[in-house]
């Protein structure tokens, strides 16, 4: 994923976690959303905290952040 990619995907999910604080799935279906239709269906969205998952990706097609509330 591009620098630009990635600061594009950070501050939507910031957004997300803004608009949607108190509802994590409607911030991962907003995230998901948006990013399909920028670039294409398969992306996968997990908004929460306290949850184990295993994926495989492509190279350059993942990317994790963390959004602290302040």
């Amino acid at each position: 994923m591009n620098e630009d990619m990635q600061t594009e995907v950070m501050e939507l999910c910031v957004t997300a976690c803004e608009k949607f604080s108190t509802d994590n799935e409607a911030a991962a279906r907003f995230v998901k959303e948006t990013m399909d239709k920028k670039y294409g269906a398969a992306w996968h969205v997990a908004v929460g905290e306290g949850f184990g998952f295993e994926i495989t990706y492509d190279i350059k097609t993942f990317y994790t952040c963390y959004v602290v509330e302040i």
